[in-house]
């Protein structure tokens, strides 16, 4: 059974003030954001934490058609192609009806993850600013700062300029487009999720990655950072934690899609586990070794990856 509606709490501070929205459960089966979101609604409910100035909306599922069946998507990824639908033609058509209007509505949003293998957290930022045609953007600095309170050990750029050149092999690839899943993974705007989408419409974002599914440490990073954000943006009463140290900041340099089911890793990577040019990653079905084009990180390994979707990023440190 489908769903047929989509949960939304927002608080109104009394003076004026900028707005934020938090996102759990973009994909189903990330649940920390979802568990953070639920403690931190009774909090504000209980006076322990009081909202003062401008206006925060949670949504503690954002795709409940995943949710519903712990998986990371319904009909397919919501956090790709992220665009409202004059006819929408699956679930999360539908839902980005809904939540393209709520993005519209705010100027910062923090959207709470999770990954797949072991890993410490790390925040996902846009471009620098620039005036060029994939994403333009003017509040790079603004979103920095917000990186930088997360309490993330590590901050990833580079996102959708690699996302873009993947696009464009896949496109290449006469036997795609013969299903609408294939159709989505070589539309050039299939790379724009809920942050760029938020950036597009004059705001910023970041995505935190609170640590592997199942981690129940998770659920502290995504409260950590929230209530970070509501600091930093002055809606709530109280001042965030100062910024810790130096933190690492890598570049995206390239996706590698799994082009047959039999490809398979050479070990069980985690994100961020560094490799040397020229180490193994994987081996494809055929026996060609799949090596790393420079020295540099593993990022978001999914050993169980569809066919023609992402196998693994390649990040290095940002020069």
């Amino acid at each position: 059974m489908y769903p047929t509606h989509l949960r939304t709490h927002t608080y109104h501070g009394l003076a004026p003030g900028p707005a934020l929205l938090v996102l759990g459960a973009v994909h189903g089966n990330e649940v920390c954001g979802t568990h953070a979101i639920g403690q931190l609604l009774q909090d504000f409910d209980n006076g322990v934490i009081n909202i003062e100035r401008g206006a925060v909306t949670f949504v503690p599922i954002t795709n409940p058609l995943a949710h519903q069946h712990k998986r990371r998507f319904g009909d397919r990824n919501l956090n790709r192609n992220m665009a409202p639908s004059a006819i929408p033609q699956d679930f999360e058509d539908r839902i980005a009806n809904a939540l393209c209007p709520l993005l519209d509505a705010h100027d910062v949003l923090l959207d709470l993850h999770s990954f797949h293998t072991g890993g410490a957290p790390f925040v996902m930022i846009g471009p620098q600013n620039n005036t060029g045609t994939l994403e333009p953007f003017a509040l790079a600095d603004e979103e920095m700062q917000l990186a930088l309170h997360t309490g993330a050990p590590r901050i990833v750029e580079g996102w959708l300029d690699t996302y873009a050149r993947g696009v464009q092999r896949r496109a290449a690839n006469v036997e795609a487009a013969n299903s609408r899943s294939q159709t989505l993974v070589t539309n050039p705007n299939y790379g724009v999720g809920t942050t760029e989408y938020m950036r597009s419409r004059g705001g910023y974002a970041v995505t935190l990655e609170c640590g592997q599914h199942d981690d129940p440490a998770g659920v502290g990073v995504a409260r950590h950072a929230i209530l970070q954000t509501l600091g930093l943006l002055g809606i709530a009463s109280g001042k965030p934690a100062p910024v810790a140290g130096q933190l690492e900041i890598l570049r995206l340099i390239e996706v590698t899609d799994k082009a047959h089911a039999g490809d398979t890793f050479v070990r069980e990577w985690r994100s961020f586990d560094a490799v040397k040019s020229g180490d193994v990653i994987g081996t494809r079905h055929t026996g060609v070794e799949v090596r790393a084009q420079g020295d540099g990180f593993v990022v978001f390994p999914n050993p169980r990856g569809e066919v023609g979707q992402e196998w693994f990023y390649f990040a290095q440190k940002r020069m």
